[in-house]
């Protein structure tokens, strides 16, 4: 399967999903890994590669960390070798990597993430080993102070002397005998703390030369009073490199300790990394997991070749293995058929490496035992074989070996020799290789070769389609139907002298110019109809959406309608409730005067006034005297006025018109306690009708409402709480307060800044501030009203 993998260009989607890894060994086992040939070792592959991608986009789990993977470390500890400082950080990078990998996955509570955590579960890692390396390790050269009792007193001790011996020094250097001096300073030779002495007074300095400048001018003098301060120094030196070096030999035997299972660490972070690449590459792709089986079957729908610019590749569908095991493929040149044969192979040998492939979900691949390729200019300079010689070795070894479970993949099939023969040739390969069992796509332009496509069971003709219009490939395939070559139109295309392409055309046979031409009206006639549809079902779709906006609008009216009914009626219940009320305290009132035992003439004329009273009541409307319909005429512009009754013809009840808008045509009528906008159309005017005139009212005074003080806008929307601020704040206003306060609790703030950031320019607002400690603080803010 390596030519096939090198064919079809494996290897290089294998070199992208590397460049996913952290890891060089991670990366290495992207690129050694090969194909599997097992159904049951594809589908495992792919469901680490699933749920790599759940864990990574769904749960938001890292990645693994970077460390150095230097197993040779590992070794030398376990052999009881003494690591430096920089190799036990490494070590602690590993083993914290090791932990973050363990602990991101163990943490995950889902069912579906088993494989994962399967292999999660074999990590090791050293908790203790790794914090005591951190505090004790502080760089690549260096031990902390800290990394033990003994260190610290030590450490503490060189401090101290170094700071009594420049002190002593200094004494030297700032005294009397400073002239004796190069210069004044204190310095170190042999790891003793010197001075500099002119060479014309070095005797008259007591003390040990430890070395000389190179012109012989300053001689670098140890004086006798800080020798033995300088041999302790040196003794607390060796004793902190010896506590050192025992410090780095404990923490390296533990390390040592537990060599085998870091080892094995590398190997496990190395596979993850693998693992959470190709879920990467497949996340950045907008890959999906296909389905595989063992049968043959492949369904690739809206496949894009990965090795395509994403802004310029065209989705392709294809499938194989259902009806007919082979494809043959034509049409004209760069209409995409290489491209989409070599694509249906790859996406075989990524999904067989556990890779997702580009396309849409619900795509379908075969896991095969061989995928075979004759794809290509393969000729061999070395071998002295010519292009047709080295295809005719491939197709013999296909045809060697091929076996039903295999997929071939033959590009210009009987290309580069005589047509006759190749044809022919093209002809005996594919009826060998169809009843050897396996699935192929087969590339032609030989028209004889599709002409028996139609007379072989398990072949299936089918065309890259093209726009001969335009003379421009449309990358999509159509089955059923063989593509012409449209060699002659896309040579007119590109500018060919008519004379030439007329000699062509007069050159060709007539069957194969009745051919061509059959192949090509039917294409056209296929493409125009399939436009057609496609417009079709556009418009069908937008009358759909059109239908179902008029019924909404219709039920929405409907309910509207009724609504108004409603109200109408309820409005109606309401007035003759009240009349009644009336009407029996009138007569109640007319009862109790005749049943006095002495009715005298004022008894009466109040009985009578309770009649009249009475009589009244049946005709109020309001309170106010109704006219008698008698007639109605349209209602126009000028018979509309304010005050006049007006019949409603959808509610098919009185109403009096409120006002009128003669710049719209609308007038605002009130039907009982309901006012409604109406246009002229929907009224007609009470005949005779003279507009109502304007009646002072005596209303009873209701007693206003307690003012509220404060709103909780907790839980809304920014642009809910603003809505709900500025009603507060009308209101505030209306009830003459001056100050109010606004309950929008802490959270990220992002409310509370909405809203100051509004107040700052609302015309209503003085000032305001966030409450004091007790009041709420930042949770609530004080408003100061104009």
């Amino acid at each position: 399967m390596q030519n096939s993998i090198e064919k079809l260009e494996l290897n290089k989607i294998l070199a992208s999903v590397a460049d996913c890894a952290v890891l060089e060994g991670g990366k290495r086992l992207i690129l050694d890994r090969t194909p599997s040939t097992d159904l049951e070792e594809v589908r495992r592959r792919l469901a680490l590669t699933r749920e790599c991608d759940k864990l990574l986009y769904t749960y938001g789990v890292g990645k693994i960390e970077q460390f150095t993977e230097d197993e040779e470390v590992l070794i030398r500890a376990a052999k009881g070798s003494t690591l430096s400082c920089g190799e036990l950080l490494e070590v602690a990078a590993l083993i914290r990597a090791a932990r973050t990998a363990f602990s991101s996955i163990a943490k995950i509570e889902d069912g579906e993430i088993s494989l994962i955590r399967s292999l999660a579960n074999n990590i090791y890692f050293d908790a203790s080993l790794e914090e005591d390396i951190g505090q004790k390790i502080i760089s690549d050269e260096a031990v902390s102070d800290y990394a033990s009792e003994k260190l610290f007193s030590i450490r503490s001790k060189i401090k101290n002397l170094n700071e009594r011996i420049r002190e002593k020094l200094s004494e030297y250097v700032t005294g009397k005998n400073a002239e004796y001096l190069q210069d004044a300073i204190v310095t170190i030779r042999n790891d003793r703390y010197v001075i500099p002495v002119k060479a014309e007074h070095k005797s008259r300095v007591r003390g040990f030369v430890h070395d000389r400048s190179k012109t012989g001018a300053t001689f670098f003098i140890e004086p006798e009073y800080v020798l033995e301060l300088n041999n302790e120094l040196i003794a607390l030196n060796i004793d902190e490199k010896e506590e050192v070096e025992a410090i780095l030999k404990s923490l390296s035997a533990r390390v040592g300790a537990c060599s085998e299972a870091l080892k094995s660490d590398i190997s496990i972070l190395r596979e993850l990394d693998g693992l959470f690449a190709g879920a990467e590459f497949g996340y950045c792709l907008k890959c999906a997991e296909p389905k595989v089986n063992n049968r043959g079957y492949i369904n690739i729908i809206k496949g894009r070749h990965p090795l395509i610019d994403k802004d310029t590749v065209v989705p392709v569908s294809i499938e194989l293995g259902s009806d007919y095991r082979f494809l043959l493929l034509s049409g004209a040149n760069t209409g995409g058929k290489t491209v989409t044969m070599k694509m249906c192979g790859l996406f075989c040998l990524m999904a067989a490496c556990g890779l997702f492939i580009p396309a849409a979900s619900g795509s379908s691949v075969a896991v095969f035992n061989e995928i075979f390729c004759d794809i290509g200019d393969s000729q061999s300079i070395e071998e002295s074989l010519s292009t047709f010689s080295s295809h005719l070795s491939n197709i013999i070894k296909i045809t060697e070996n091929v076996g039903e479970n295999c997929l071939v993949l033959m590009d210009e099939l009987g290309g580069g020799t005589n047509p006759d023969e190749g044809q022919a040739l093209a002809k005996a390969v594919v009826k060998r290789l169809l009843e050897s069992g396996c699935r192929g796509i087969v590339t032609t332009h030989f028209t004889p070769l599709k002409e028996f496509a139609y007379s072989v069971e398990g072949i299936e003709n089918a065309s890259m389609e093209f726009d001969s219009n335009t003379l421009k490939p449309l990358y999509r395939i159509k089955i059923g139907l063989p593509g012409a070559s449209n060699a002659i139109a896309i040579a007119r295309r590109l500018g060919m002298d008519e004379k030439i392409l007329d000699d062509a055309v007069g050159f060709l046979s007539e069957g194969a110019r009745s051919f061509e031409n059959i192949v090509r009206r039917a294409e056209d006639s296929r493409v125009a109809a399939e436009a057609k549809l496609k417009e079709a079902e556009k418009m069908n779709a937008e009358w759909q959406k059109k239908i179902v906006e008029v019924n909404k609008l219709t039920d929405d009216l409907n309910k509207e309608r009724e609504k108004i009914a409603k109200n109408a009626r309820s409005e109606s219940r309401r007035i003759i409730a009240e009349r009644t009320e009336r009407a029996e305290e009138l007569l109640s009132e007319i009862e109790k005067i005749f049943e006095e035992e002495n009715i005298n003439e004022t008894d009466l004329i109040n009985a009578r006034t309770l009649k009249n009273k009475l009589k009244d009541s049946a005709f109020e409307e309001d309170g106010e005297k109704s006219a008698k319909v008698t007639s109605y005429v349209e209602a126009t512009a000028e018979n509309v006025r304010d005050g006049v009754s007006v019949y409603v013809k959808k509610m098919e009840t009185v109403g009096r018109v409120v006002s009128f808008n003669r710049a719209k045509g609308e007038a605002e009528v009130r039907c009982g306690s309901i006012k409604m906008h109406l246009k002229l159309k929907d009224l007609q005017v009470v005949e005779g009708e003279k507009p109502e005139t304007t009646k002072v009212k005596i209303v009873k005074k209701i007693p206003a409402a307690q003012p509220v003080l404060e709103i909780n806008v907790l839980g809304l929307t920014v642009g809910e709480a603003l809505y709900e601020v500025d009603n507060f704040i009308d209101r505030a206003v209306t009830d003459n307060l001056e100050e109010i306060k606004v309950i929008h609790g802490v959270g990220t703030g992002k409310l509370r800044s909405a809203i100051a950031e509004h107040l700052k320019k609302h015309k209503n607002v003085e000032s305001f501030r966030s409450g004091k400690y007790g009041e709420g603080e930042t949770g609530v803010t004080f408003i100061k009203l104009k």
